[in-house]
């Protein structure tokens, strides 16, 4: 295998890379440069072989279009790895990608990961970052990077309220003093989202479509708050006798389609506040809620929330961007954040 070889090289660049793995794209951000990488965290492998044979962009292309003996798949879901082997050939070739320039030392790694994860998927993802080339990997909560990307004084005692929505996972977390104070991950998301509407098309128009058709339906004309513009779309997919089959989607129905996994967000949303302590609830009403990641872009999703909960709600900049933004920060002084770093519940730590 090729991470072997690149082992017995002695790895890649010596530089310290702080890495978003997510279920829907992967961001990689090399200190003293910035986010260098944004691709899907897709693979297409040769099914014979088991090798693979395009990764990110150009993989994701290849989603329901391959022919036999190919397949393109994501290996992350829910924001867990569900393909250990595919997840570290596919960082692997990001981290060639972005530091291409020496063989000489490996990096040191920081991976943002989802508050909810097990101590068995943590070590998948230590264990996946070590066989992908890093010397050292570290791991830090994706709201904590969120906090620190979107620049709140998180080691102050005043409450910030993130809620994260990426591709596997919605995270909510009450930040304060270096720590999260109450926390709710769940495994609903802009997948949970782009299924809703495959779902919805396929039970009111007997029309099969696939998720890249779903996800540009949700982008162009999704909105969750009905005071918004109402548009159209025409979505083209095949019919249940497998003949090619034309409709008109409009707004009013992409909102009717998404409104079970959006409610199941704010339902979450409702019981993190339920649980964080007055005082910092208190901080929460004058601050107001922070949205990020993908889904904060879904049109109206501000405002539904707004008035499902009567807290302010802002959506950051570059809600995509914010976690990578954030663990990079946090590896550029890692003695400032290194309360945030989760420790492996053995002896050994990577702090010196």
């Amino acid at each position: 295998m090729i991470k072997w070889l690149f082992k017995r090289l002695g790895g890649i660049w010596g530089n310290e890379v702080a890495v978003d793995l997510g279920t829907a794209q992967t961001l990689i951000y090399v200190k003293g440069q910035g986010i260098v990488l944004r691709e899907p965290s897709v693979v297409a492998v040769d099914e014979r072989t088991g090798e693979p044979l395009a990764v990110g962009i150009e993989a994701k292309e290849m989603l329901g279009k391959t022919p036999k003996g190919i397949i393109a798949k994501r290996p992350m879901k829910d924001g867990v790895i569900a393909d250990f082997e595919l997840v570290q050939e596919m960082l692997y070739i990001f981290l060639k990608r972005v530091l291409k320039k020496s063989l000489i030392i490996r990096p040191k790694v920081l991976v943002a990961v989802p508050s909810g994860i097990t101590e068995v998927e943590k070590r998948a993802v230590r264990d996946s970052a070590e066989n992908a080339g890093a010397r050292e990997v570290l791991l830090v909560a994706e709201p904590i990077a969120a906090a620190v990307g979107i620049g709140l004084p998180i080691e102050k005692p005043t409450g910030n309220m993130i809620v994260d929505i990426g591709g596997g996972t919605t995270e909510i977390a009450v930040i304060a003093l270096s720590g999260i104070v109450t926390n709710t991950s769940i495994r609903v998301a802009g997948d949970e989202m782009d299924e809703a509407i495959v779902n919805y098309v396929k039970r009111k128009y007997g029309l099969i479509i696939g998720e890249q058709t779903a996800e540009r339906v949700k982008i162009e004309i999704g909105n969750v708050f009905p005071q918004l513009e109402e548009r159209k779309m025409e979505v083209r997919g095949i019919d249940l006798a497998g003949r090619p089959k034309t409709i008109e989607l409009s707004s009013k129905e992409v909102r009717e389609a998404l409104r079970e996994p959006v409610m199941q967000i704010i339902e979450a949303i409702k019981k993190a506040l339920e649980a964080t302590p007055p005082e910092l609830a208190s901080d929460i009403i004058d601050r107001g809620v922070y949205l990020s990641g993908g889904g904060a872009l879904l049109k109206g999703l501000d405002a539904l929330i707004r008035e499902e909960t009567n807290l302010p709600v802002k959506v950051v900049d570059n809600p995509q961007e914010c976690v990578a933004l954030g663990a990079g920060r946090i590896l550029e002084d890692l003695e400032r954040y290194e309360k945030v770093i989760l420790k492996p519940q053995h002896r050994h730590t990577f702090l010196r």
